[in-house]
């Protein structure tokens, strides 16, 4: 490991200071970054998502993806926890936190608009930044991949009646314009370009070639994790400095909600034999959000000031700490993990070996 991604606990904590700090006393520069949007779709936030995936999307060979079916089990993991168990978990621990526990020191005229908040939240499951989570576990590229992609049709058709049935609406209206520009600007565009770039490198150099280009743009990646921080952190710098007691109170049951489905998948993966680098994307990608899908659904059907879209900001908040808290968790115990699986090693379809 290099000195920066040694200390990378460190440069989370000052970008989440700077954020704060800049936003409270640059709130013109950051609201007109924050303006700078398509459907709910922040662009500058997008563009450094770019670079953030672009290295792992660089690493896929599509002709390995029929691979990918071997580790039907980690597929199955992911599909279980994210729609059978996260938006549920969501709601109880929503009732319970907000709606008993907390209830006496929160706005009692916001209390069900804050849980709706999180249920929000908890209906979608993360899609581009679980990209990002993978590459720092060591995960399965094409496995990471298809379960994206696999995830991201169930979305399709399974938010809206999730979220119908526990907020108890008859319908919900789906920001469908903010769902499908997110899966092109944060999918499909970033995949186009690392493939056409892979294949340039391959072309001009081989294996050799795509190997070095990886190691060089490796750190930028974690620059622009490091910058997106500052951002989201940034636009929201006044509102953590007026309300931090709400803010920490409705942090509570989404901490809560992050380990409990990321510990859950991860021992699920686990008990079925799945090798370590299947375990980690698997786990992760119900423990993150897709935070600008529940942000617009949020303003959309309960307003701009509602305690729903302020929950769904806390949610992106704690997002990018919280998540690296899990990949460090992942990477260290990977020879527990590695000692209690079921099937050997041997037993295991191998991992794809590509730089």
């Amino acid at each position: 490991m290099t000195i920066f991604e040694r200390y990378l606990s460190l440069w989370v904590a000052l970008c989440i200071v700077a954020g704060v700090a800049l936003g409270h006393f640059l709130p013109g520069a950051f609201h007109a970054i924050g303006a700078m949007e398509v459907a709910k779709v922040n662009l500058p936030v997008a563009a450094l998502i770019w670079l953030m995936i672009t290295p792992m999307l660089m690493k896929i060979d599509f002709a390995a993806l029929s691979e990918v079916g071997s580790h039907w089990r980690g597929i199955g993991v992911t599909l279980f926890v994210n729609w059978a168990v996260k938006p549920f978990s969501m709601a109880l621990l929503g009732w319970i936190f907000i709606g008993y526990l907390f209830r006496p020191y929160l706005p009692a005229d916001q209390i069900d608009s804050y849980i709706a908040g999180l249920i929000l939240l908890g209906a979608a499951p993360c899609t581009a930044m679980v990209f990002v989570w993978s590459n720092l576990t060591k995960g399965e590229p094409h496995f990471t991949l298809s379960q994206v992609a696999l995830n991201d049709a169930v979305m399709v058709v399974a938010f809206a009646p999730i979220v119908a049935l526990l907020l108890g609406l008859s319908a919900i209206t789906v920001p469908w314009n903010t769902l499908f520009l997110s899966v092109v600007l944060y999918i499909v565009v970033p995949l186009i370009i690392a493939q056409a770039a892979r294949r340039r490198l391959l072309a001009t150099g081989g294996e050799k070639r795509l190997a070095q280009a990886l190691e060089k743009i490796g750190p930028l990646s974690l620059v622009a994790l490091l910058a997106t921080l500052v951002l989201l952190f940034g636009f929201q710098g006044d509102q953590i400095i007026r309300q931090p007691a709400i803010i920490a109170l409705l942090a509570v049951p989404l901490l809560v909600q992050v380990y409990f489905i990321a510990g859950l998948g991860y021992l699920l993966n686990r008990f079925a034999g799945e090798p370590h680098c299947i375990a980690g994307p698997s786990s992760l990608i119900g423990a993150s959000n897709f935070f600008e899908l529940a942000v617009a659904a949020a303003i959309s059907l309960f307003g701009f000031e509602s305690g729903a879209a302020l929950a769904t900001v806390v949610g992106v908040l704690i997002e990018v700490p919280v998540m690296l808290s899990l990949v460090a968790i992942v990477n260290r115990s990977k020879g527990w993990y590695e000692r209690g699986a079921l099937r050997s090693p041997d037993q295991v379809s191998a991992p794809i070996d590509l730089p």
